[in-house]
């Protein structure tokens, strides 16, 4: 398998595990307070991380790599979980999966800006069309609005594209996993002291359910998803193969509604096909 399919495959592994990750934090801000389900998890996914970090002897970031390593934690580590931990307090998960939509938008715009690429023009035209098949879907779904939910997914949607194109650059140079691992190895200072300061006084009445969402977003949200991730950003550009986030909301979509029983429409099909269509022709004049 050559390094460009590598990292298609890799980016697809990666959004199947991120597209767990709303259904899971949905179901986990029912038993957990977002603040704690943030700290917590970053916490848990830490200590794993300096496990590995130490297990492979890896050598430390250099004095220049902290600052984007900092931008990458505070995108993907404590912006992106705590603004949709919080929006889910508002909002479905179902409604909250559709943002997904503009991730992409977002993680190639930023992937310009911070990671030096430059895309075709007809790049940016199916980039967008994706971006507005998704919107689009969504207003067809009679999903409830709430604005304090829609500003909070909108602000974690544009956190995290910036500490994707971030990780993904340093990922280049330090690897894939060892980008996650050394970002959340940073914010083990902050977040551990922190779940210990809002740990809940009582865990009896947390259902079965949150744990479950606790223990995805701890493990496959937090740390495995984005070994893969990050791997296919670095090996096939930033801005194309994040493209592949198009197809998250459905998959999260379906995952909604298989195990938290929400309202999925058939017209999610036909919408997924087109935004396919246009996940291919992205990568064709990603080219």
């Amino acid at each position: 398998m050559d390094k460009i399919t590598s990292g298609w495959v890799n980016g697809f592994i990666g959004v199947l595990i991120f597209s767990g990750s709303l259904p899971a934090t949905r179901a986990a801000v029912a038993g957990f307070d977002p603040l704690f389900l943030t700290s917590a998890r970053a916490t848990i996914a830490a200590a794993l991380a300096l496990a590995l970090l130490l297990a492979f002897r890896e050598k430390r970031p250099v004095k220049t790599d902290l600052g984007p390593l900092f931008i990458t934690a505070m995108g993907v580590v404590v912006g992106f979980p705590l603004l949709t931990a919080l929006a889910l307090r508002h909002i479905t998960s179902a409604h909250s999966i559709v943002f997904i939509g503009l991730l992409p938008l977002s993680t190639a715009i930023f992937g310009v800006l911070r990671g030096g690429e430059r895309m075709r023009p007809m790049f940016w035209l199916f980039s967008c069309l994706g971006s507005l098949l998704v919107a689009g879907f969504a207003l067809t779904q009679n999903l409830v609005v709430s604005l304090s939910g829609d500003l909070l997914m909108l602000a974690a949607i544009i956190a995290c594209g910036l500490g994707y194109a971030e990780g993904a650059r340093l990922s280049r140079r330090l690897g894939g996993w060892q980008v996650i691992c050394w970002a959340l190895v940073l914010s083990l200072p902050v977040m551990l002291p922190l779940t210990l300061y809002v740990f809940p006084p009582d865990l009896s009445g947390v259902g079965q359910a949150a744990w479950i969402g606790f223990v995805y977003v701890s493990l496959f949200s937090m740390l495995i998803g984005f070994i893969f991730w990050y791997r296919g950003l670095a090996q096939s550009g930033i801005a194309a193969v994040g493209q592949l986030q198009l197809l998250q909301p459905f998959f999260g979509l379906v995952l909604a509604a298989t195990l938290l029983h929400e309202s999925v429409g058939w017209p999610m099909i036909a919408v997924t096909l087109a935004v396919i269509l246009c996940v291919a022709s992205a990568k064709h004049f990603a080219k």
